[in-house]
């Protein structure tokens, strides 16, 4: 009898399951605008330092976004967080394309910003002559 039950359970449970369309999870778009806001709240002294002290930086994830909130952008702390994580990738990427020898002039989008936040940053490559905020086909 207790088979039978969970078979039925089983059955009930799945015919009640709720599916999410896929991109209902995704988070909207980044306008420009709001890029080059969260990039100008990212370099602020206070805030570099506060990421710089931690590797628990939710807190000031949380404080990026009150100051999002405050120019008028609605995002809260883990999308700036993940937006941060993705543009400083971006950045490494081009500037680990850009010291191999040989190659072509690789860049991303608000390379220039993000050169001046990252450039100093010890965990980053020496500084290159590429100064451009221009969106690259190489990503």
């Amino acid at each position: 009898p207790s088979s039978f039950l969970s078979k039925v359970l089983s059955a009930l449970s799945a015919s009640f399951q709720i599916t999410l369309p896929p991109c209902s999870r995704r988070s909207p778009v980044w306008r420009n605008g709001e890029v080059l806001d969260l990039i100008s709240v990212w370099g602020e002294e206070a805030v570099q330092s506060q990421l710089h002290s931690s590797h628990r930086n939710y807190n000031t994830f949380g404080q990026i976004s009150r100051d999002m909130m405050e120019r008028g952008h609605d995002r809260d702390a883990l999308q700036c967080r993940v937006k941060v994580k993705e543009l400083w990738n971006a950045y490494h990427k081009a500037r680990e394309a850009n010291r191999r020898s040989g190659a072509a002039p690789t860049t991303c989008r608000f390379y220039k910003k993000l050169d001046t936040i990252l450039g100093g940053d010890p965990t980053s490559t020496p500084k290159t002559t590429m100064e451009t905020s221009e969106p690259s086909s190489t990503r």
